[in-house]
């Protein structure tokens, strides 16, 4: 169900923009994503920050797009959304005890995260803010490069795509971490 509440949204802006086009798209995705919301903190008791932002991002920049009738503000929303989380996380390799990529994988609870060292969450943060920074640059030259056609497909598969790609490499190379044979062992006893 969680993953039907995330990605609703985005299916429901694909149609909208096939059969009434981008700003009634926009319009869609504005009232689909803030439903996900509620529906996601009714389901969980806790609000997903990271979908709270990119709703607010979106009601920024939507609002403006069909004031102007410009789909520019749409164009930048995915883009400034991406370095919005690299600036955090960023920041987050110089304030608190904890990185944002280390306080991600913490909210399972079931990982072994102790059996990563500091500098590496530090070397995995950094891997999340280029990756953020990039997706930002990849959004904004798709849009401004190719038709607006092309962008929503990018914008609804392609960003989507990347993200799971890079989501499983950082999850293969924890679990690398995990499986490490020599911190399973018991300590022996010194006689």
């Amino acid at each position: 169900m969680q993953f039907v509440i995330e990605f609703l949204p985005l299916v429901l802006f694909l149609i909208a923009y096939v059969t009434g086009g981008i700003y009634a798209a926009l319009i869609t995705l504005m009232i689909a994503m803030p439903i996900g919301l509620v529906l996601k903190y009714w389901r969980s008791g806790k609000i997903d920050k990271m979908y709270m932002w990119s709703t607010i991002f979106l009601i920024v920049l939507g609002i403006p797009m069909l004031y102007f009738r410009n789909p520019a503000f749409l164009y930048w929303k995915p883009t400034a959304f991406y370095w919005a989380l690299a600036i955090a996380f960023t920041v987050s390799a110089f304030v608190g005890q904890k990185t944002l990529v280390e306080r991600f994988f913490d909210l399972t609870g079931e990982l072994p995260l102790h059996r990563v060292t500091r500098p590496e969450w530090q070397q995995l943060n950094f891997a999340w803010i280029a990756f953020f920074a990039a997706m930002g640059v990849a959004n904004i030259y798709v849009a401004y490069n190719f038709s607006e056609a092309f962008w929503v497909n990018f914008k609804v598969f392609g960003l989507l795509a990347l993200t799971v790609v890079f989501m499983l490499a950082q999850g293969a190379w924890l679990m690398t971490k995990f499986k490490d044979k020599d911190l399973d062992k018991p300590e022996e006893d010194a006689n």
